[in-house]
């Protein structure tokens, strides 16, 4: 009409394939010091319930968990075992999940870095908790292992030194869903370069929250950078995941009658369009 291209993205079709594929994400839980010091036990509880929430098959679930060496560290850790111990077996979605779980944690455990913590042996039909810890050194040199989740209610504990190798170790992971901050105003005042540097690494950060309480709203963004999801510009959960799952069509000198009902002159779906750089209901 008069030359102008019209764009339709409500109907535009959704592709075979889909054009931004998710990919792993293990999503890091980083523990400042000063919040163990004031609620270790509480953090320890919090965590738990993340990682085992519907049986680890949330592809938010905190894997892997970091804390620089104190006592306070030591206790959460031991209160972390303890809550990983008392957790039941649960039902996975179906067979082939189970069995990729069982290969999964078989695999942390036959590795040499890597020691079993927590948990009871991975037989039957049902998926047992997990809890692992692995030396910071197989983060910092970026060994695939604590790049791939493992799909099911596991994580993996990392203990550095100080804050300095804290920021080698996150500097080694790849492009993640999430990365969560647990800390308290304190430990906030000298954090400016880890909050820039998890910036870098996650597409959505949490502070004093836990990843897999995912909101379907406006503001919710579901992707990363590669590989966790091929185009850092995607979402798969928000208002915004129109853009990763439909694909535009411009209709340039359509009469009404061929014009899909969103962009009739009339509007017989009385929606908010962009109209000459102008948003508005109104007919044309």
């Amino acid at each position: 009409r008069g030359g102008r291209a019209l764009c339709d993205m409500a109907a535009a079709r959704p592709q075979p394939i889909p054009v931004f594929a998710e990919m792993s994400s293990i999503n890091p839980v980083v523990l400042m010091p000063d919040a163990l010091k004031s609620r270790g036990d509480a953090i320890a509880n919090e965590l738990t319930a993340s990682v085992v929430m519907g049986c680890g098959q949330f592809c938010t679930n905190p894997g892997l968990v970091i804390g620089v060496r104190s006592p306070e560290f030591s206790e959460f850790l031991q209160r972390l075992v303890g809550f990983m111990n008392e957790q039941p077996a649960q039902t996975m979605l179906n067979a082939g999940t189970l069995s990729s779980y069982g290969k999964g944690v078989q695999h942390l455990q036959s590795h040499p870095g890597i020691s079993h913590l927590a948990g009871q042996d991975q037989q039957g039909s049902q998926a047992q908790p997990q809890l692992f810890k692995a030396d910071a050194k197989l983060l910092i040199d970026g060994d695939p292992l604590l790049q791939e989740e493992v799909f099911g209610p596991t994580t993996v504990v990392v203990e550095v030194n100080d804050k300095a190798e804290l920021m080698r170790a996150l500097s080694g992971l790849h492009g993640q869903l999430t990365a969560t901050l647990i800390a308290e105003p304190t430990d906030l005042a000298d954090a400016a370069d880890l909050v820039a540097l998890l910036e870098q690494k996650a597409g959505r950060i949490l502070l004093n929250g836990y990843p897999t309480g995912v909101e379907v709203c406006d503001s919710m963004v579901h992707g990363g950078p590669y590989p966790a999801t091929s185009d850092a510009r995607g979402t798969s959960v928000g208002t915004l995941a129109i853009d990763r799952f439909l694909r535009p069509v411009c209709y340039q000198n359509f009469p009404d009658a061929l014009l899909p009902d969103a962009l009739k002159n009339t509007n017989p779906l009385g929606i908010k369009r962009l109209v000459d750089g102008e948003t508005t209901d109104a007919a044309l």
